[in-house]
């Protein structure tokens, strides 16, 4: 029997921990086709072959197949609302101190974003961000801190002053900001979940998901979250079943657990 894109799936699970199957099939498969071409692989058993034997090559799938593209201050409206209505929610529900998880976090602009509005309203060392992602290749890039100026486009200026020193052709953020995220690997639709977070940041990933995998995530979220805590997805996604998953929409891309 011919070697095809179901014993592919099957492979990568055991090499990486990575379920294909938890993906949209024709657009996860898409993508793969065109990455395997573009690195010269006409077959799906010769691209996992080489991949079982080159470190780089299986790096650069996982990497591409993540999907990462992130940068400061995404979405600029949506931090807005961040800012002005659910920090000072989150001040009022859980006091000073507030445990926020940055799921799928890239290469750190995300959770670095969230610790940084957090410092004008939380004292800096109350604030605490778990930022997590499947990919190794980009948790090293969020750990070094360092950032090319195209990333920090949409950042307002006064953040960028006083967060960050200029440092060669980019950007170094500040170590007090640093130190109030911790980057740890973990795949969403494996591993177990933290718990007792006020807030979930988790944008624009699940959207690549079958609808069964985005209901089991958005439920693993609601057990994370404490009481009233809150999950703030992404501009092109939304809760198909919120309420029967036990959760309330109070902004457009802002859900309470209730």
């Amino acid at each position: 029997m011919a070697y095809d894109y179901e014993n592919f799936k099957q492979d990568v699970y055991k090499l990486t921990n990575i379920n294909l199957s938890m993906y949209k099939e024709r657009q996860m498969k898409r993508r793969i086709e065109s990455l395997m071409n573009r690195k010269g692989y006409t077959t799906f058993d010769t691209y996992f072959q080489a991949m079982k034997k080159d470190d780089s090559l299986l790096r650069s799938f996982v990497s591409y197949l993540t999907i990462n593209v992130s940068e400061f201050y995404r979405n600029p409206k949506q931090w807005e609302v961040f800012e002005e209505q659910m920090i000072p929610y989150l001040k009022s529900q859980f006091g000073n101190k507030v445990n926020i998880w940055s799921a799928a976090c890239s290469t750190g602009d995300e959770p670095y974003t969230i610790a940084m509005l957090l410092a004008k309203h939380f004292p800096i060392n109350q604030i605490k961000v778990l930022a997590t992602d499947i990919d190794d290749d980009v948790l090293a890039i969020a750990q070094t801190g360092y950032y090319q100026a195209r990333s920090l486009e949409r950042l307002p200026k006064e953040l960028l002053a006083k967060h960050f020193t200029k440092s060669g052709t980019g950007y170094q953020i500040n170590d007090d900001i640093k130190h109030c995220v911790e980057f740890k690997k973990h795949n969403l639709l494996e591993d177990k979940y933290p718990t007792g977070m006020h807030m979930i940041v988790c944008r624009n990933v699940v959207i690549y998901f079958t609808d069964e995998a985005k209901d089991d995530v958005y439920s693993k979220f609601h057990q994370t979250l404490a009481d009233k805590g809150m999950l703030f997805i992404g501009s092109t996604e939304q809760i198909i079943h919120a309420k029967e998953i036990g959760f309330e929409s109070t902004n457009s891309f802002f859900y309470k657990k209730v």
